[in-house]
Order: C-alpha cells, then sequence, then structure tokens
C-alpha cells in the first residue's frame, strides 16, 4: 500500500495485483494481454518497496536498481509508441539528456520515486491510447526500417521479458522475495 508522509522518500509503492493472462484466440488480443500483463508485472516486483529500497544498486556488479527499470520502461513506452509509431518526433524524452543518454537507469532517487512510478503509469496509459483504433498492419519508419505496430508490441513484450528477469535479482537482493 502507498504511504503519504511529509517524507517524500518515505513513499512506499503500492502492491499491485496482476490480472491472470488468459489464452486468447485473436491476435491483437493476445498481443494486448501479454503486454499488459508483463507492465503488471514491473509493478508486482515493485510492491511494497521503499523509495529507498528502489532506488538501491543492491548487486555489486551492476548499477540497475528496480526504480532505474521503472524509469527506463517508461521511456521505452513513450518512445516506441509516441514517438516513433505515432511520429510526435517532438516530443521529449523522458529521463535522459544529451550528456546522460543512461539517466533513466541511474539518476532516480528515493525523492523521485513516487513522480518516476506516475510518469511509468501515465505513459502507459499513453500508449494504450496511441494504439486505439490502430491496425498490427500499419506501418511506421524507424530509424532503420520500415515497422508495424505488431512489430512494436512483440518487441515491448521482449524489452519487458529481458528486463523483468533483471527485476527478479533486484528484488530478491533486496529483501530475498522471489517471483514468477
Amino acid at each position: 500500500m502507498s504511504s503519504s508522509s511529509s517524507s517524500p522518500s518515505a513513499w512506499t509503492a503500492p502492491i499491485f495485483e496482476r490480472q491472470e493472462n488468459e489464452p486468447s484466440d485473436a491476435e491483437r488480443e493476445s498481443l494486448e494481454r501479454f503486454l499488459d500483463w508483463h507492465r503488471e508485472s514491473l509493478l508486482w516486483k515493485c510492491g511494497g518497496l521503499t523509495g529507498e529500497q528502489l532506488a538501491s544498486r543492491p548487486v555489486p556488479s551492476t548499477e540497475l536498481s528496480l526504480l532505474g527499470l521503472v524509469r527506463h520502461m517508461a521511456l521505452v513506452e513513450r518512445w516506441w509508441f509516441r514517438i516513433q509509431f505515432l511520429g510526435q518526433k517532438g516530443l521529449e524524452e523522458i529521463f535522459t539528456t544529451e550528456d546522460d543518454p543512461d539517466g533513466d537507469f541511474h539518476n532516480g532517487t528515493a525523492e523521485s520515486a513516487e513522480a518516476d512510478f506516475a510518469v511509468f503509469r501515465e505513459e502507459i496509459e499513453l500508449s494504450r491510447q496511441a494504439c486505439v483504433r490502430r491496425g498490427l498492419d500499419e506501418m511506421f519508419e524507424g530509424r532503420r526500417h520500415t515497422l508495424t505496430l505488431r512489430w512494436v508490441y512483440l518487441h515491448m513484450i521482449e524489452e519487458y521479458a529481458r528486463h523483468l528477469g533483471h527485476a527478479d535479482l533486484l528484488r530478491e537482493a533486496i529483501d530475498g522475495v522471489t517471483g514468477e
């Protein structure tokens, strides 16, 4: 549960219950369900941790944190669904700068955690809205290739799956909790 206190660093990530990923015969529905399940899994893996725990880097061999993963996935949601697919090229990337292209991963703090989670949730909703009434075969020009919305869904599922493995290791190093 989220706690409200006078100190932003005392914020705790809400406990999040994932929806069961029920099979579907429809391709679009299957892609949306898998992507949503992965999005929910990241929130689920962070649930109950304080801002300090989320911003911590508990594995000495990496600078990764759970908060960094949340911030990174907010950026990736924005990048693929709005900047690339919708062509909103003037939309700024979030959490990064030209001087710090990896700021999404390493600039999150205990004090920014609550706001960073809100940005993540907002970017998910805006990504969903970007796809309403859009066909899976709808094409757009990526940096090097012509891509489809279907490709974006598949890429996002892959991106989340990779980082959810990182999230498992980080969470276990923080408090011993393991996930599925």
